[in-house]
């Protein structure tokens, strides 16, 4: 039986229409009039005036990391230091067994200088393991430091730092690769939890109107254990309904000997029908607020550049090998050094491999013209780009000016004519698309945001890199689909019929109220995997 959806309007690459939309076999038959595509015999599925778009596909994010949080000490939905603590002893109470308490999605901001400390979790004599929510630092306490050894006289690693105070005793805040010191100790999960943890985040996903992503990182990162194994057997045994790219881990630690190895991961994969593991991700440096990510001039106030996390002159080799083996090469950015050095790498590479740089926090004005040249796709995570704490205390002091004012340029980039793909970076932030839409189009925090209080959350950021919400939705569909080489993410006939019925039709709503919009409905190839009670 054929289903047309009808009584609202539909997102086309055509723009927004009062259309219906026949599915037939799973597959868009026809976009028209209803009046011509009710004369077949079919199902109905009543917009009720909401919106009928592509299922959204998020070009970067860490699904079975972030299934694994929910299933552990979760701080994603409560901020501040009481409200943690009260989440920790609570999940520790209900937990008397664990040898671990571990878990993450604690915010920087919540403490000054975005330095928690270890003594704030001596109340528990168990070893505790909390990882940041953006990934890029982790906070322990006095046992856990005691468990992994580490002392006033452990040495940083290359790609990371134990954060000490002025005695130089360790704080219990490591950043970037130092998290491996403890969080390579915390107890890993079995087969089966990994299996439960992407079974969880696709039903999540799912629910806010996601049917594919690019997993940022399948590997081994950040005391995380490989993903690649928990993908294949998904796929195999029909459990993985969304449609997936895996981008796999770039290992900083070795050269150019690791391509072997990346060639025959990818081939693990090859004739599955949901997931491929096509990309290499490379982390180029870190983030601005613990002072890793990597800039062209000081940071204010304390100094340094930041750490490129691969030798620029050696990226370049590396990834024009991976470009010759035809794969993609997903990058993270976040200081302007990075995107320079990521973009240099990218000269001379083929387009037709679809490389994409994902954060894009600080870019450089003269870099910005570069990746339209160069067929670079820039990957938005819109939702970091507000007045927040984070952004307005722990970022914005230190970077100055006029570096502040070359963030998130969403709007210079079109305007040179980048190509858009889009993603969340969940656990790291809120995996709906909806909020991140949102902030394209305001440069403000939702109305839903834990931050949506703060003082500037509603002062718009930089507004003059606003970009309309046909781009920002564009982004998050046919831009994704696009980067992962995916069938769906457009309405029109021959495409798989990934669709999300929304409850109210946000291109009618004043842009501050875009953020109100919810799922109703989801669909992959035609059958429904969501319908919201």
């Amino acid at each position: 039986m054929d289903i047309l959806f009808r009584g609202g309007r539909v997102f086309t690459p055509q723009g927004v229409a009062a259309q219906a939309v026949l599915v037939r076999d799973g597959v868009i038959a026809a976009v028209g009039p209803e009046r011509e595509l009710a004369r077949h015999p079919h199902e109905t599925v009543d917009l009720n005036g909401g919106l009928l778009a592509p299922g959204f596909i998020d070009a970067h994010m860490h699904p079975v990391q972030a299934g694994l949080e929910r299933a552990k000490c979760d701080l994603s939905e409560v901020f501040g230091l009481d409200a943690y603590v009260e989440k920790i002893a609570d999940y520790a109470a209900n937990n008397p067994d664990k040898e671990w308490i571990d878990g993450g999605g604690w915010d920087m901001s919540a403490f000054p200088g975005g330095l928690p400390h270890r003594d704030q979790l001596d109340f528990l004599d168990r070893p505790v393991y909390l990882i940041q929510r953006d990934h890029h630092a982790a906070w322990v306490n006095t046992a856990a430091l005691a468990r992994a050894g580490i002392t006033r006289d452990t040495p940083d690693p290359a790609d990371g730092r134990i954060e000490r105070d002025a005695a130089g005793e360790p704080t219990g805040v490591l950043h970037e690769g130092a998290m491996d010191l403890v969080g390579l100790l915390t107890p890993r999960p079995t087969a089966q939890d990994l299996h439960d943890a992407l079974a969880d985040a696709q039903r999540h996903l799912f629910s806010l109107g996601i049917t594919g992503w690019q997993d940022a990182i399948v590997g081994s990162y950040a005391g995380s254990d490989d993903q690649l194994p928990t993908y294949l057997a998904a796929a195999r045994s029909g459990q993985l309904r969304a449609r997936v790219v895996g981008a796999l881990w770039w290992d900083r630690t070795r050269g150019a000997e690791q391509i072997e190895d990346l060639v025959a991961r990818r081939a693990s994969a090859e004739g599955l029908d949901r997931f491929s593991a096509t990309s290499v991700k490379i982390m180029q440096d870190g983030i601005t607020e613990n002072f890793t990510a990597a800039t062209l001039e000081p940071y204010c106030l304390c100094g340094g550049t930041g750490l490129s996390y691969v030798d620029p002159g050696k990226l370049r080799e590396y990834v024009a090998e991976l470009d010759r083996h035809g794969f993609q090469v997903h990058f993270h950015a976040i200081g302007e050094r990075a995107v320079r050095e990521a973009l240099d790498s990218l000269a001379g590479t083929d387009p037709a491999n679809r490389h994409h740089i994902a954060h894009l926090q600080i870019i450089e004005p003269s870099d910005v013209p570069r990746f339209a040249a160069l067929g670079v796709t820039a990957n938005l995570q819109p939702l970091w780009a507000t007045h927040h704490a984070q952004m307005d205390e722990l970022t914005l002091p230190y970077l100055g000016e006029p570096r502040s004012s070359w963030q998130y340029p969403f709007a210079d980039l079109l305007a040179h004519g980048t190509r858009f793909c889009a993603g969340s970076d969940w656990p790291v932030s809120n995996a709906d698309p909806l909020q991140g839409m949102h902030v394209a189009v305001n440069r403000t925090e939702p109305g839903s945001s834990v931050h949506a209080d703060y003082p500037t959350a509603q002062t718009p950021f930089l507004p003059g890199q606003r970009i309309d919400l046909a781009t920002a939705m564009t982004a998050y569909t046919a831009g994704s689909a696009w980067i992962n080489r995916s069938p769906a993410g457009v309405i029109e006939p021959g495409r798989p019929a990934d669709l999300v019925v929304l409850d109210r039709d946000p291109f009618e709503l004043p842009p501050g109220d875009i953020w109100t919009t919810q799922v109703r409905m989801t669909f992959v190839d035609g059958e429904p995997v969501h319908e919201r009670p």
